[in-house]
């Protein structure tokens, strides 16, 4: 089995610091040549990741410009190498993909959600906090769901590594949120889960 060398740069946040809060994450890593093995479900699951990761993105964009609220304007960075990271694996397996204009999808469920995040996000910062909050509750647990049903090493370690990610970012939407005296309860973690990850510290995703 050959192995091919790759280098890439992902980025997440920390709400440590809010002035300062694009973590440079060290995700140099080797692909293994595992094209002959690849199922169509590890096909789908990287097309509706990358998608489900620019739902984050636009989504972000979108509150961010209405609401020049730190936390948006920072994460949606992450999010496009979080979308770059997707399209890697896309392109190493030579998957054809097109990644849509800001605010259009293809799968229709994600439009859907796209669509009803921007209406509700501008009643106030609370609820585009808590939009936020929502996308990487469902973030973390479709990757987990994608990494438990593949046997791409490579998958495992990309989609991993947006998960790390995604954690903390949930982290950071909820610190946000609780500088309104509000919290979140979890749609699609366990209170159990949620709970582990944001008393956790944030840090690089190895």
């Amino acid at each position: 089995m050959s192995i091919i060398l790759g280098s890439l740069t992902l980025y997440s946040c920390s709400e440590s610091d809010d002035n300062n809060d694009i973590l440079g994450l060290d995700a140099s890593y080797t692909f293994v040549d595992d094209k002959a093995t690849l199922t169509d479900e590890d096909k789908n699951a990287l097309l509706f990741m990358l998608e489900e990761e620019k739902l984050a993105r636009d989504t972000y964009n979108f509150l961010g410009e209405y609401w020049n609220i730190k936390q948006f304007t920072n994460i949606q960075k992450s999010e496009q190498t979080h979308m770059d990271a997707v399209a890697s694996l896309l392109t190493f397996y030579e998957i054809p993909y097109e990644i849509l204009p800001y605010g259009e999808f293809a799968n229709s469920e994600l439009q859907s959600l796209y669509n009803q995040f921007i209406v509700d996000g501008t009643n106030s910062e609370v609820a585009a906090l808590t939009i936020g909050t929502t996308i990487e509750d469902l973030d973390i647990v479709d990757l987990q769901v994608r990494i438990d049903a593949t046997e791409s090493a490579n998958i495992i370690n990309i989609f991993g590594k947006l998960q790390c990610g995604s954690e903390n970012h949930l982290r950071a939407f909820t610190k946000g949120l609780g500088r309104y005296g509000e919290t979140y309860s979890p749609q699609y973690l366990t209170v159990e889960a949620y709970e582990n990850i944001i008393n956790s510290s944030s840090g690089g995703c190895k």
